[in-house]
C-alpha cells in the first residue's frame, strides 16, 4: 500500500538538513507540516537498504551465520543478509551476499517480498529471497568480517525463534515468509 501526497495522514516536509554523514548511515533532521496544520521536527536514519536470504541446503536445512553485532555487543543466529551497493541490482546483491558469507551458490531464486525493519527512525528496506539448489564453492569474507556458519533444519529455528536464542528481526521476518516456499521444496 503505497501513500500519495493527498492522503490525508501525509506530512509534508518544509526543510531537512542533514545531521550525520557516516560510511553506512545517514541522519537527517526534518521539519515537517502535519496534517493539522501543525509543524514538527522528524529525525532518521538513511540506510541504503539490505537483503536477506533464506538459503535451503539439499540435507533440508537452512543456512545460518552466528555473527557478533557490537551496537548490543553479543553474537547473533541470523540468515545471511547485507547492504545494497549503490545501483547494484538485488537479486545481484543477494546472490553476492550468499556467496561471500557462507560460500554458497543456488541455482533457484526466489524473490519473496520486502520488509521495512524500523519504520519509526530509518527508511531501511530489507529484500527478501528464498534460494535453492545450494552447492558449496567456497566463502569470500570481507577483510574483518568474522562469522561461524550453522546449518538449522525447519523445526530447530522455529524453536529458536520461540526461545528467544533468534530474536534477529530480518531473519525471522524472512523465515516465515519464505516458510511456505521451504516446505514445498521439502516435500511437507
Amino acid at each position: 500500500m503505497s501513500v500519495t501526497v493527498d492522503d490525508p495522514l501525509s506530512e509534508h516536509t518544509l526543510s531537512s538538513e542533514q545531521v550525520f554523514d557516516g560510511a553506512l548511515l545517514h541522519v537527517r533532521r526534518d521539519r515537517v507540516r502535519l496534517p493539522d496544520g501543525g509543524e514538527s521536527v522528524r529525525e532518521y536514519v538513511r540506510h541504503p537498504g539490505a537483503v536477506v536470504i533464506a538459503a535451503l541446503l539439499p540435507e533440508g536445512q537452512l543456512v545460518f551465520e552466528r555473527q557478533f553485532r557490537y551496537p548490543l555487543r553479543r553474537p547473533f543466529l541470523e540468515l545471511p543478509a547485507g547492504k545494497i551497493d549503490a545501483g547494484e541490482d538485488i537479486l545481484a546483491c543477494a546472490m553476492r551476499e550468499l556467496r561471500e558469507e557462507t560460500g554458497y551458490e543456488a541455482s533457484e531464486w526466489r524473490h519473496v517480498g520486502v520488509m521495512h525493519p524500523c519504520i519509526g527512525y530509518s527508511d531501511e528496506r530489507i529484500e527478501i529471497f528464498f534460494a535453492n539448489g545450494l552447492r558449496h564453492v567456497g566463502h569470500a569474507w570481507d577483510e574483518g568480517e568474522f562469522l561461524e556458519l550453522l546449518s538449522l533444519p525447519v523445526a530447530a529455528v522455529e524453536d529458536a525463534i520461540h526461545a528467544e536464542r533468534i530474536t534477529d528481526a530480518k531473519s525471522i521476518t524472512a523465515f516465515y515468509r519464505a516458510l511456505p516456499l521451504i516446505r514445498a521444496a521439502l516435500g511437507d
